[in-house]
């Protein structure tokens, strides 16, 4: 949704931006290697959080909204009511505040938006980069594997965690020759969201291969 939102504004993507104290995760205490004082790109910024879910720089890309995080907050609410998410709330574009909330049908219609987004579909299933942070070069890598595998052919990823919630993965991606949204809530081991996928994508594939598939699951 922030990235949406991002893109929506049609902003210029080459623009520094800079990590302040202000995206600091003091709620949860999440790391990051972007330090306070880290100029990057918007195009960056935008880039290590679809990939890295990279906190500080997506609350970063909400406070340089026209109008500051007050107005990208409500910039997102009013894009999930746009797309008929009714069940779901925005407070912030990190999603580490729990009064975010969805649900899975709501998320797979936000998977679904977002895959409309060349650049949310490239830099969220980017397997790695390498970014200049003050002076120095880091290698980031995507928080969801599957995206370097093979077997997967992934048009759109994203993790997520806190919590509450669980740990969370969306996808979209073509499994047994068609498109298919993935959603996948609190899963409960380190590997389970990812080991819930793989089996989805064999359950799938199984039932096309004696024709049982049905058209939605």
């Amino acid at each position: 949704m922030t990235a949406m939102v991002v893109l929506d504004s049609m902003p210029n993507l080459q623009s520094p931006i800079t990590i302040s104290d202000e995206d600091v995760d003091y709620l949860r205490g999440s790391r990051s290697r972007l330090g306070v004082g880290t100029v990057i790109s918007r195009e960056t910024a935008l880039l290590l959080a679809l990939m890295s879910s990279e906190n500080r720089a997506a609350n970063a890309l909400g406070r340089h909204y026209p109008g500051g995080l007050p107005a990208f907050v409500a910039a997102m609410n009013r894009k999930a009511a746009s797309l008929g998410m009714s069940s779901s709330h925005f407070e912030d574009p990190t999603g580490l505040n729990s009064n975010n909330v969805s649900t899975a049908h709501d998320l797979a219609r936000m998977v679904a938006a977002a895959h409309h987004y060349p650049l949310i579909r490239e830099f969220s299933t980017t397997p790695g980069v390498r970014a200049e942070v003050k002076g120095r070069e880091l290698d980031f890598h995507n928080t969801n594997q599957l995206v370097s595998s093979p077997t997967w052919e992934i048009g759109l990823s994203k993790t997520g965690y806190i919590q509450e919630a669980g740990k969370c993965l969306v996808m979209q991606a073509r499994v047994a020759d068609k498109p298919v949204v993935i959603v996948l809530l609190d899963s409960a081991g380190k590997q389970t969201r990812i080991g819930d996928a793989n089996r989805i994508k064999r359950w799938m594939e199984s039932a096309s291969a004696t024709g049982r598939l049905p058209t939605r699951v």
